[in-house]
């Protein structure tokens, strides 16, 4: 059984109510996945702030987030 038949299958055991609820969050989850695109990169999510970010750059805030990772007082 097909994903597609699965859901059709789980829908017409619903009371119309919940079909109404089903449809309005299936809406929801069109518009939500339509008005935010996915970042794929730290450029990416930079990319409309006009910055110039080099490999340099992204690899000294790597290093700044993780110096302390893992903390020796949290080990014991």
């Amino acid at each position: 059984m097909t994903l597609e038949q699965l859901l059709i299958s789980k829908f017409q055991t619903l009371s119309p109510h919940r079909k109404q609820e089903l449809l309005d969050f299936a809406e929801f989850l069109a518009q939500k996945s339509d008005s935010q695109p996915p970042f794929t990169s730290i450029r990416g999510m930079c990319a409309d702030l006009k910055l110039e970010l080099t490999e340099e750059d992204i690899q000294e805030v790597r290093r700044e987030m993780w110096e302390n990772f893992p903390r020796e007082d949290l080990l014991s």
